[in-house]
């Protein structure tokens, strides 16, 4: 745990102070079929503080703030995990569809490093950014294949609002505005200099110091409009349905890779690291033989190897079997190709798992996330050299980009992604974001062509916030 004090939840506006806080009644209920497509579930969200989980059309999203937890510094994920386990001890739930998601649920975006630069000074003027955010919401509406329900959550200590079909269909939803013509210029590194950067990394690992290091940029896009983030999430629900399109305290995106999901005692981890460019217009033909390319880099083998073998020993602790595949398959999506690898295991209920572990109850997905974070696939082999490199010569603060973002429910299950394939929209000025992109550097890189890959993998937000 961090010496902080533990996480309040924000004062709800005319609750007394000085008293205990009241209970959660929280209520989950079937309700009618959404209608098909990929972005039904993204529809419904009625403002521009959305939140979002969605894959293949199927997640969760909500709405409101019931409860809001920040947390800082190193012990941010502890933090976090001990206020919701608090927050759950004097919840009363109802919850008659009883599958993943619903009950109550927090989403969850943390940031990749301990702290930020030297702007995370705490002012009046300027409060600190917060290291973690927790979001219980008022509203959730999930779908699982061919169920869908309804999620109301009070903090009046009384149930509110029944959810139900006819509540939804009473909700107010703002339309959906898009960003206008959006300008680009170069973040914290110039495009032209940041393969110095690379060099540099790739120096340090021929040199002994490492075996690899995840080294990132950042491309700050300028709207004509307010961004609303419903105008990303439709764009990218749709366009990228294998992804996990997220949406948590003004952190957007659609990442391929998922840190670890938890349920019903299985866990699960997707490994992405090897990349391939998918050109435009490139034929079925010609991305098998891309496919069959990188399935043969000898780089791009090494590289998958050593993010394999950080996730794999990341969850041995907490599981009593596991499944490490021999080799990669490759994902194929629109921008570009991966080496993926699920590790999947058994989690051991007898494991030490911080607040939400103990005897007879397995690690949380939350704990089992600050585990496995920071993983080889986005900081590097070892994890701590690799970082204190990124701290030296990235030269960029990375905020919440490549940190865990997803959700938690009440009996510890969950699902936690990368922050992957996003932006960061600005609390200071709506039409600003900031776009991300990093690649895994070894021996045998070539600077040149890790520019081009860092492209490839900002092309899914450039193309979200484009109004065409």
């Amino acid at each position: 745990m961090s010496a902080t004090p533990l996480p309040a939840p924000r004062p709800l506006p005319g609750a007394p102070a000085g008293h205990a806080p009241l209970p959660l009644v929280v209520r989950t209920t079937r309700i009618d079929d959404l209608p098909g497509g990929l972005t039904a579930l993204v529809d419904l969200l009625p403002d521009t503080r959305p939140l979002s989980w969605v894959r293949r059309g199927d997640g969760i999203v909500g709405w409101g703030e019931a409860l809001r937890f920040d947390t800082f510094g190193p012990g941010r994920f502890a933090d976090a995990e001990s206020a919701w386990q608090a927050t759950l001890e004097r919840a009363v739930v109802h919850d008659d569809v009883r599958l993943p998601g619903t009950g109550p649920v927090a989403f969850g975006t943390f940031a990749f490093d301990d702290s930020g630069p030297d702007d995370q000074a705490d002012t009046a003027d300027s409060p600190a950014r917060p290291d973690g955010t927790l979001v219980v919401p008022r509203v959730v509406v999930g779908r699982r294949a061919d169920v869908t329900w309804m999620t109301t959550v009070s903090t009046t200590g009384t149930l509110d609002a029944v959810p139900g079909t006819v509540a939804l269909g009473r909700t107010r939803v703002a339309p959906v505005t898009s960003p206008g013509r959006v300008t680009a210029t170069d973040g914290a590194v110039a495009a032209e200099d940041w393969p110095a950067v690379v060099r540099e990394g790739v120096a340090r690992i021929q040199s002994g110091e490492l075996e690899k290091v995840v080294l990132a940029r950042d491309v700050v896009a300028t709207a004509e409009r307010p961004v609303d983030p419903r105008w990303l999430l439709g764009r990218l629900a749709d366009r990228y349905q294998a992804c996990w399109t997220f949406s948590v305290a003004g952190m957007v995106g659609a990442t391929p890779e998922l840190l670890v999901r938890s349920e019903k005692g299985l866990v699960t981890s997707r490994v992405l690291a090897g990349t391939i460019r998918r050109e435009p217009g490139m034929t079925d033909d010609d991305a098998l033989l891309h496919a069959a390319q990188l399935a043969r880099s000898s780089k791009d083998l090494e590289e998958h190897e050593y993010a394999v073998r950080s996730v794999a020993a990341a969850l041995e602790p907490f599981c009593t079997s596991m499944n490490v595949p021999d080799a990669p398959f490759v994902l194929h999506l629109p921008n570009v190709m991966h080496l993926a690898s699920d590790v999947t295991g058994v989690l051991d209920r007898a494991a030490a798992g911080g607040p939400a572990g103990g005897p007879g109850r397995a690690p949380s997905s939350l704990t089992l996330a600050a585990a496995l974070h920071p993983s080889a696939a986005v900081c590097g082999t070892p994890t701590v050299v690799a970082r204190d490199l990124i701290r030296e010569i990235e030269g960029m603060d990375r905020s919440r980009y490549a940190g865990p973002v997803g959700w938690v429910g009440a009996d510890g299950d969950g699902e936690w992604g990368i922050a992957l394939r996003s932006a960061e929209l600005s609390e200071a000025d709506p039409r600003h974001v900031r776009l991300f992109a990093g690649c895994g550097i070894v021996a045998a890189s070539d600077p040149e062509a890790e520019l081009a890959e860092s492209e490839a993998k900002l092309e899914p937000m450039r193309w979200a916030l484009r109004d065409d």
